[in-house]
């Protein structure tokens, strides 16, 4: 199972079935190699199984399906367009799974208790594709900015990992207000 896709802001690729995924696959992760292609055609992008991740801090799952998420929240908007595939079945789009995403606002905070900002539920259609509108994500100490996900298949199976995000694109970003309300994170996306 894989989420895969782009994201709108500076074409921030943010998926594990786009080439080149941001998800960071560790050494002995299963991967599928591209569809052959024929001469003259464009290569099929690479289908990587998400690395597993923790489910990070405040995680509520309060049932929110919204594609918009930013209840107000100021940022840099972000269009996370993903699509879900099965690995096994030769990356084929997988309808009808549940996708969740929660992430830190520009100020590094999360939504808890009754707050229910950047954090949001969507069900893939037919083609495996869901899209939520955001902001680029705040950061907090010890991590690299971030946005985390879960993808639930059926009601037995999920995994759960996060987004990261180019070292470049943030620096560009984190420029601009909101964010220059904070001294920029320092952890580049491979010290963590």
């Amino acid at each position: 199972m894989l989420a895969a896709g782009s994201a709108g802001a500076a074409a921030v690729l943010a998926g594990a079935c786009a080439a080149p995924a941001t998800t960071r696959p560790t050494a002995g992760q299963p991967s599928a190699s591209p569809a052959p292609t024929r001469a003259g055609t464009s290569a099929a992008p690479a289908c990587v199984l998400a690395v597993r991740a923790g489910t990070g801090p405040y995680y509520l799952d309060v049932g929110l399906v919204r594609s918009d998420i930013t209840q107000g929240r100021d940022g840099v908007p972000l269009q996370l367009d993903l699509t879900v595939v099965r690995v096994a079945d030769g990356c084929r789009p997988l309808a009808a799974a549940r996708v969740e995403v929660w992430h830190a606002d520009a100020d590094g905070d999360y939504s808890t208790g009754k707050d229910t900002f950047l954090r949001g539920t969507q069900i893939t259609d037919h083609t495996g594709r869901c899209v939520f509108h955001t902001i680029v994500p705040g950061w907090y100490a010890g991590l690299a900015p971030h946005i985390h996900f879960t993808v639930r298949p059926d009601t037995h199976t999920e995994t759960t990992s996060q987004f990261f995000f180019p070292e470049d694109l943030l620096t560009k970003v984190y420029t601009r207000p909101p964010y220059t309300r904070r001294t920029p994170p320092r952890h580049p996306n491979t010290r963590d």
